[in-house]
């Protein structure tokens, strides 16, 4: 059993992270911490007598960030991987992060299947790192590469850009449920476009889905964020 331990200031997105990790066979939420300095702690203190082998990793925390968090075990030598699961889209942070060892980067906000995927992809990275031993052929050399290539954006159906999404994503996070119809106007767009970025995130289960009663006819699908 992979025992995680799982890093976000939203207290929502915790619950949703552990959530899907308990839909993965083979992993299971062993701590969670809300800040970077609490972070650094839960890993160096677990290491000996309850061992993390994996950190979902936010990047931007009230007390710190991702950076100092990998900067921090690293140089104390923890070996643990890491995920970064984050909304930080900077070239230069992922280059970073990357430097540090992330197996995977993970932009937020993404669906359980592409959660999934990159937990699975990870199980396989980790079964062939304890898998080999000796000298590793070429072939083996090149598996463990591709296994832990990390994840540099999210995956958006055709049509739909990273941009966009993200513009979507800042209307709907600070204040109450929208329409299409309002998040098009705030945002100078199409209705069916708008629909279309909302629909994802509701199906990436970030965004919750209701009726909106009160005018003649047909509701109105109102979406609200959910953290």
């Amino acid at each position: 059993m992979i025992s995680v331990l799982v890093v976000d200031d939203d207290a929502l997105t915790l619950e949703l992270h552990r959530t899907y990790l308990e839909r993965v066979p083979g992993f299971r939420v062993s701590a969670e911490c809300t800040g970077a300095r609490a972070a650094v702690s839960a890993i160096l203190e677990q290491r000996t007598e309850h061992p993390i082998d994996l950190v979902l990793l936010d990047i931007t925390m009230p007390d710190g960030t991702g950076l100092d968090v990998l900067r921090h075990v690293r140089a104390r030598a923890a070996d643990v991987d890491v995920i970064a699961v984050t909304g930080v889209r900077d070239a230069e942070v992922v280059r970073q992060m990357v430097g540090l060892g992330v197996v995977q980067y993970l932009v937020k906000p993404f669906s359980f299947a592409v959660f999934r995927d990159r937990l699975e992809q990870y199980r396989e990275y980790r079964d062939r790192v304890h898998g080999t031993s000796g000298a590793a052929t070429q072939a083996e050399i090149d598996a463990l590469l591709g296994a832990r290539r990390p994840l540099t954006a999210p995956e958006l159906p055709k049509g739909l850009s990273a941009e966009t999404l993200q513009r979507i994503v800042e209307v709907l996070r600070p204040g109450p449920a929208r329409s299409a119809t309002e998040c098009a106007a705030d945002l100078g767009m199409s209705r069916v476009s708008a629909r279309r970025y909302l629909e994802f995130l509701a199906e990436s289960d970030r965004v919750t889905r209701a009726p909106r009663y009160g005018a003649p006819g047909r509701p109105e699908t109102e979406y609200r964020w959910k953290g």
